[in-house]
């Protein structure tokens, strides 16, 4: 199936079921959607985009932990690493579990791993099983796998302060992605000033 199918399919699926869709240049793929799913104000924000010379429709969600949870973590580790890295692998198999493909970013700490940052959730479809009942129901995984994170994050650290945390992966220099900032907040603030990051690179799809 031709791309140009794949783009326009994929959006008419999308508004027919009342998502807002926002299209977002990006010189590694022939198409590239910000979606908000659900179509609620408590909606986070998702990437549906084909990387260019791939027969491929991927569908992702970044989201950065509250700087007060990221304090909280921080005390954990100092006070107890065994039990922070505990954590950390038993997130790490939830979200493998999940059946999505993801992406911790962990703080650079001393000896010891830093504070959860921020994550990124994905999942590939190749363009012979783009159906819209795929699309929706990747769409639908990756925010159930976003809300499980979310509620453990609040459950074991708190509500937060409100106010999105550093991610010193980020800091390197290049763009920023796309993020669900402030999760713990009633509702989702979103940063659309960046680009899709400069770790997505996609060969990685295989």
């Amino acid at each position: 199936m031709a791309t140009k199918d794949i783009e326009d399919r994929v959006r008419n699926w999308l508004s027919g079921e009342g998502l807002e869709i926002k299209e977002r240049d990006d010189p590694r793929a022939d198409f590239h959607f910000l979606v908000r799913y659900p179509p609620t104000k408590h909606g986070h924000l998702f990437n549906v985009l084909s990387p260019k010379e791939r027969n491929l429709l991927v569908i992702s969600s970044v989201t950065q932990v509250d700087a007060g949870q990221q304090d909280e973590m921080n005390k954990h580790a100092n006070t107890d690493p065994e039990g922070w890295e505990e954590w950390l692998h038993d997130t790490r198999l939830q979200l493998t579990r999940a059946h999505v493909d993801w992406v911790l970013h962990v703080g650079h700490g001393e000896q010891k791993p830093g504070p959860l940052q921020a994550f990124n959730l994905s999942m590939p479809t190749w363009f012979d099983g783009v159906t819209q009942n795929e699309v929706m129901q990747t769409l639908r995984r990756l925010w159930l796998s976003k809300l499980s994170l979310i509620h453990e994050i609040k459950f074991s650290y708190g509500p937060g302060v409100g106010k999105p945390g550093p991610v010193d992966d980020w800091a390197k220099g290049g763009p920023k992605p796309v993020t669900d900032s402030t999760p713990s907040t009633k509702e989702v603030e979103t940063d659309e000033t960046g680009g899709f990051g400069t770790g997505f690179d996609p060969s990685d799809w295989v």
